[in-house]
């Protein structure tokens, strides 16, 4: 706990509102924090209640201190070993893999420490190091207990980001810390009954899912998978046939009796995706028809599941490529122009040739699958949104998308429009020229995001040194150049600078025409440092691949 800076430690967050209403402030000046991180120790023993077990000291860090981030990554690719679980008493998360024992806050205790807020009569919470984050998971868990809570009462929470008032005290919750008020009784699943309310009824809403959609046109060839058929196709949800999991759920590879290979994906308990998010998905993605488009096959609501089934991509995704060492090399300069282009393509069919515009909204690279020729086909449209021609840009109240991708109007204002999509565009294709992650810091003092590393080293004429390594030196510098610039004008801060994506498929396509000069990208800690100074590189006229890109493509 903090006061004016100096650091006050509590047994329970109850002493601690305790001790601060004894000096005088009120609960309603208090806000309770809400840390994305937890801490790893190493057991001295094996324990199956690790609860209070002894352990000889920090794991995995230095002082144990990890993202939630990370651990979830490592959760999801060590499920076999991990036992994991959720402490009401201690209202914490926790994860075991042998004798390391990680404790953290997680959707579960997120829910339980903002109704607490609420119980306590606090002003609201404070959330801290929001790029720990997976993919929102807890800023939406906090976001929808908040809005539970105000259903019954007409009391308003504040969150705040960034405290600067001095009248405001924050309390810092650690997971380590108990919670007395809690230990009193068992905290009910917060959430269980509005849940099972929403799910009432579903198997009835499916049947209008076939028939209607926000496209006015029934959607084509639409299967109602049974549950034991998908069952049996996925051999009961086996771990041999799972392929990954995402911000939705599980998805898991399935051979159906008459030998098709299909992709099911599944709602897992836990996603915050609902019931309108997959009716969504469904009614889109089978109705957008265009190559560079993941086809819907058809879905399955049966025993309050919700799975959707898709062809089947044999590649994967884009990032199992772009992000390992080794399978990098898998991807020449040749496949990733071309993956660049079918993302374009994609993009235009959505934003120009669809007789709706539909903005994405959770453009990333794992959202990129491929077929068996490594095409690209854009996927997940559970958070898509639809625009009439005669729209330009909507509000909304909640922040969907990833971390690193979300454009800055989107995140400060909570301004979406097709410039949104170009935004995300410009990292992936960041993303694709140089194989890093955009979760990571660069530059001789590790301290630039990867807009600002390949900001600068294009304004410094030494783009070519952000060209992926597993790039043979064969490619041209000019096309390289080229495409880093195209990126840059893409993740501009203001909207109005960003090209449209087809301004961008013509930037792509034309050998001769000019680029501007990008300013500055958004989330730069430099914005006033020598914006718009001219790259010390001059462009040649030149193509991106030797022939030039295709024309558009759909059907």
């Amino acid at each position: 706990m903090l006061l004016r800076g100096i650091a006050v430690a509590f047994v329970s967050t109850d002493d601690g509102i305790n001790e601060w209403k004894r000096r005088g402030f009120l609960p309603s000046k208090l806000v309770l924090g809400l840390p994305y991180h937890g801490y790893a120790w190493t057991l001295l023993s094996p324990q199956k209640n690790p609860m209070g077990a002894a352990s000889t000291g920090p794991a995995v860090t230095k002082d144990g201190a990890v993202s939630y981030k990370w651990f979830k990554w490592f959760i999801r690719n060590n499920a076999q070993e991990a036992v994991c679980g959720y402490n009401a008493t201690s209202v914490v998360n926790y994860c075991t893999f042998g004798l390391t024992w990680i404790n953290y806050d997680d959707v579960e205790a997120i829910r339980a420490k903002v109704s607490y807020v609420k119980q306590k009569g606090l002003l609201g919470y404070n959330v801290f190091q929001v790029g720990h984050d997976d993919n929102w998971v807890l800023s939406r868990a906090a976001a929808e207990e908040l809005d539970d809570e105000n259903q019954n009462q007409k009391g308003r929470l504040l969150v705040i980001v960034l405290v600067s008032s001095s009248a405001t005290i924050v309390l810092l919750l650690g997971s380590v810390w108990v919670m007395c008020y809690l230990r009193k009784r068992k905290v009910k699943s917060t959430g269980t009954g509005t849940a099972l309310k929403a799910r009432k009824g579903q198997e009835a809403k499916v049947n209008g899912i076939a028939t209607s959609g926000n496209l006015n046109t029934n959607v084509p060839n639409l299967v109602v998978y049974s549950y034991a058929h998908i069952e049996m196709a996925t051999n009961k949800f086996s771990f041999e046939n799972k392929l990954g999991e995402g911000g939705y759920g599980p998805v898991y590879k399935g051979i159906l009796a008459n030998k098709q290979e299909i992709t099911v994906k599944k709602l897992s308990k836990a996603s915050t995706q609902g019931f309108e998010e997959f009716k969504n998905e469904v009614t889109l993605t089978a109705k957008l028809q265009h190559v560079n488009l993941v086809r819907v096959l058809g879905f399955c609501i049966e025993r309050d599941e919700q799975m959707l089934i898709y062809e089947y991509m044999p590649n994967k995704s884009l990032d199992f490529y772009l992000f390992d060492s080794v399978r990098r090399f898998l991807l020449d300069w040749k496949k990733r122009v071309h993956i660049i282009e079918g993302i374009t393509q994609g993009l235009l069919y959505l934003q120009e040739y669809s007789r709706l515009t539909i903005i994405h909204r959770d453009l990333k690279a794992s959202n990129i699958l491929l077929d068996n020729e490594m095409k690209p086909k854009i996927s997940d449209f559970g958070m898509a949104k639809i625009f009439s021609k005669d729209e330009h840009e909507a509000n909304t109240g909640r922040i969907v998308g990833t971390y690193g991708y979300v454009s800055p109007e989107y995140v400060k204002k909570c301004l979406y429009s097709t410039k949104s999509d170009v935004y995300s565009f410009g990292v992936l294709i960041l993303q694709i020229i140089s194989g890093k992650k955009n979760a990571c810091f660069y530059g001789l003092n590790e301290n630039l995001i990867l807009l600002e590393y390949a900001y600068d080293l294009w304004k410094s004429g030494k783009g070519m040194e952000f060209m992926d390594p597993s790039l043979d030196d064969t490619i041209s510098s000019c096309k390289l150049i080229r495409c880093l610039q195209i990126g840059l004008l893409c993740v501009q801060e203001n909207a109005a600078d960003r090209p449209s994506i087809l301004e961008v498929f013509s930037m792509l396509k034309s050998e001769s025409a000019a680029l501007t000069i990008p300013k500055i990208p958004a989330f730069s800690t430099k914005r006033k440092e020598d914006e718009g100074t001219k790259s010390q590189f001059q462009l040649q006229n030149c193509s991106i691949n030797d022939t030039t890109l295709s024309q558009m493509v759909a059907r």
